[in-house]
């Protein structure tokens, strides 16, 4: 983000006496906000459409992302935390997965609205991505992303990794076209050393063999598709390891799976009547629910997108961000991030 530095409050009292000049100097100084704000997103736009994935590093500052991390803290230690959902091998005949222990995700995590208490920081997160993405959706020129129309989102999944090499395999938020387009993960691991500590994020984009190698370093956010295109894993942790992710829904693809599993409710409540089987009918009730196994809030708790229009209650107030900073380019192959900070230490 383009932050207020000293500076800046000293060339605005220095104004003051002069109103002309207080006002061209905010001008100009919005303006700067503004164009910084449109090249940090050209240049998400860019690295989506090349390499499918995006790495803005110094996101929010230190500041605000202490603030965010210091919520998180407290709501991991007040318990509020559960187990994040598990797969498990499905075939009858074989062993249980959990008595062979292999765990899919070692991860806690709590999903978060913006309306709960002591999650102000969180919902201000939430609320610059959301300007960012509904920015990315909307310009000209934006590739791929001109495929789609964004206007929803889930609610904040905050994620912990105790440590102990917790992990999550290789999968796809979004195997079966549930509805979401894009992945965006913010991080709040300070001094995180991956040779130590682990906890990579690992996105092997298909087709191809490359490998991106992604660090959760603190105040990082990442975006990538959610679908077939960037299977991932989180490799394990050996330290506490904090996340917090959204996910972005294209409103056709959400909509014809909200219809399909309407119509699969549909067939599991003729199923019910007409089964004598109650065991059978619960069975046939579980698989109908739209994807399962990824841990999506179901459709009631979804927000909308800063800067949509909407009707829900719920949503963020539409909100410019007030400060947003540039990144310097394209991903190399080991996605080297987009770095946010300039010489002045502005950071996004």
């Amino acid at each position: 983000m383009i932050t207020s530095t000293t500076t800046d409050y000293q060339n605005f009292f220095k104004h003051t006496a002069h109103p002309a000049n207080a006002e061209q100097f905010f001008r100009e100084l919005l303006d700067k906000r503004e164009r910084r704000y449109e090249d940090l997103c050209r240049n998400i736009i860019n690295d989506m459409n090349q390499y499918g994935l995006s790495v803005v590093d110094d996101f929010l500052g230190m500041e605000t992302g202490l603030k965010i991390l210091n919520e998180v803290r407290s709501m991991y230690n007040a318990g509020a935390f559960h187990d994040g959902q598990l797969v498990h091998n499905q075939k009858p005949d074989a062993p249980s997965s959990a008595v062979r222990g292999d765990k899919i995700r070692g991860d806690k995590i709590k999903w978060v609205g913006g309306n709960e208490p002591g999650c102000s920081n969180v919902w201000y997160l939430t609320n610059q991505i959301d300007s960012v993405v509904y920015r990315v959706n909307t310009m000209k020129d934006n590739g791929i992303l001109g495929n789609y129309h964004i206007r929803e989102r889930t609610r904040a999944m905050v994620a912990c990794y105790p440590g102990s090499g917790t992990h999550y395999v290789m999968h796809v938020d979004n195997p079966n076209k549930d509805g979401r387009v894009i992945t965006a993960i913010y991080y709040l691991n300070i001094n995180w050393d991956a040779r130590e500590s682990g906890g990579i994020l690992r996105i092997r984009p298909t087709p191809g063999t490359t490998v991106a190698d992604i660090e959760p370093k603190f105040d990082r956010l990442i975006f990538f598709w959610s679908d077939i295109r960037n299977p991932h894993e989180v490799q394990p942790a050996h330290r506490t390891r904090y996340a917090i992710t959204v996910w972005y829904f294209d409103a056709k693809e959400r909509e014809e799976a909200l219809n399909r599993a309407k119509l699969e409710n549909s067939r599991t409540n003729n199923a019910i009547i007409s089964s004598t089987s109650q065991g059978h009918a619960q069975s046939q009730a579980q698989q109908a629910e739209p994807d399962s196994t990824t841990t999506l809030p179901p459709p009631a708790t979804v927000a909308t997108v800063t800067g949509a229009s909407s009707s829900s209650s719920s949503a963020p107030a539409a909100v410019l961000p007030a400060s947003m900073s540039t990144g310097t380019g394209a991903l190399n192959a080991n996605v080297s991030s987009n770095s946010c900070a300039a010489s002045s230490e502005i950071c996004t």
